[in-house]
């Protein structure tokens, strides 16, 4: 016999049954957000133009507004306050997520659509010597040189002393001496790189009398960023489990060379990533090599003697001659100098994810 189901009808004096009760709380579909979005942007766009409002930060401002407002309504009113509470919070890092974009955006958008109208082969193979400011032409090449050996200097400069210093902080640093040079390091993180160039022009220039030159300016870049790799690095080696170190130790091994075979290629991956990053940081610095590289218009291959040029410097200076040539090169060398981070910064994440510890599955 099939079993059947049969309504019977209520007896007399019997209560009903009660319905079941769902636990699953209603939610808005997925789709939502985007929709609110851009009934908020469509609403914006008309209050602009009726009230007139010429600034398309306004119309981007009563867009958020809108959609922070109605999104939270939505959620109040279908999911609950307390779904609604976390809907308004989502909501709100989305908007600030988008402000900070914008502008980020809108500059490489204007650097790149004012850069590409003269950056070609000749521009970066050239220099600006026996080029006129006022003229079309010349290129970048010799400032390109200056960068890469500047900075190149730097990083070989401040690599070494702060990956030393990061191990003796972490590894050894105990005492007045670590708490000193801990100090001293968070002291030079915040450090104006104006104050170091006007550091090396006074002891290195003026002082010793040696002349303007890249290796100036390294020192200068140097100084800056020693500080961002004793401070990545140190918070590397932390990360590195001390279980490693004490199987290490307690197979008699040296704590120097358990530093050097087990601790320093664990943190490997982070270490690099931390130079890279502070070698991005600092090339983009302006103000020391305006104080002590100098200029060229023509190509300094010897960083160690004779003023040199550099990107930052190349820009500061195309960009004070004031004419519609200079400017092209000044936008120009700028999508360079953005295109030469970026590569540092898509380096960085390389080493990182090839270097970062296998999981097994």
């Amino acid at each position: 016999m099939s079993d059947v189901t049969i309504d019977q009808p209520l007896a007399a004096g019997s209560a009903p049954q009660p319905r079941p009760v769902s636990l699953r709380q209603p939610r808005l579909p997925r789709w939502t957000p985007a929709a609110v979005a851009a009934g908020a942007i469509a609403a914006a766009c008309g209050i602009g133009i009726g009230a007139a409002l010429g600034s398309r930060i306004q119309w981007g401002l009563i867009a958020a507004g809108l959609f922070v407002t109605v999104m939270y309504a939505l959620a109040a009113r279908v999911e609950g306050r307390r779904q609604a509470t976390d809907r308004l919070a989502t909501s709100l890092v989305w908007v600030c997520f988008l402000i900070a974009v914008v502008p980020l955006v809108s500059l490489i958008w204007e650097t790149v659509a004012r850069g590409v109208k003269v950056l070609d082969g000749g521009f970066l193979s050239h220099s600006m010597a026996g080029v006129l400011t006022i003229q079309p032409g010349g290129g970048v090449y010799h400032a390109i040189i200056g960068t890469l050996e500047q900075v190149g200097i730097a990083t070989a400069i401040a690599a070494p002393v702060g990956l030393l210093t990061a191990v003796y902080l972490v590894e050894y640093g105990r005492g007045r001496l670590a708490k000193a040079v801990t100090f001293f390091v968070d002291v030079m993180t915040g450090i104006p790189s104006i104050v170091a160039g006007l550091f090396i022009l006074s002891f290195w220039i003026l002082m010793l009398d040696f002349g303007y030159s890249g290796f100036a300016g390294s020192m200068a870049l140097a100084i800056l960023m020693m500080p961002v790799v004793v401070r990545s690095t140190e918070e590397m080696l932390k990360l590195v489990p001390n279980e490693l170190r004490e199987a290490s130790l307690a197979l008699g091994v040296p704590k120097w060379r358990t530093i050097l075979k087990v601790v320093l290629p664990t943190a490997i991956g982070g270490i690099a990533t931390g130079v890279t990053l502070a070698i991005a940081r600092i090339a983009g610095e302006s103000a020391p090599i305006v104080l002590l590289v100098f200029g060229s218009q023509v190509i300094n291959n010897n960083p160690f003697e004779g003023a040199q040029s550099s990107l930052p410097y190349y820009i500061y200076e195309q960009w004070a001659a004031g004419n519609d040539a200079s400017y092209a090169r000044a936008w120009a060398a700028a999508l360079v100098l953005i295109a030469f981070v970026m590569i540092l910064n898509l380096v960085a994440r390389g080493i990182a994810r090839w270097k970062a510890p296998k999981t097994s599955r």
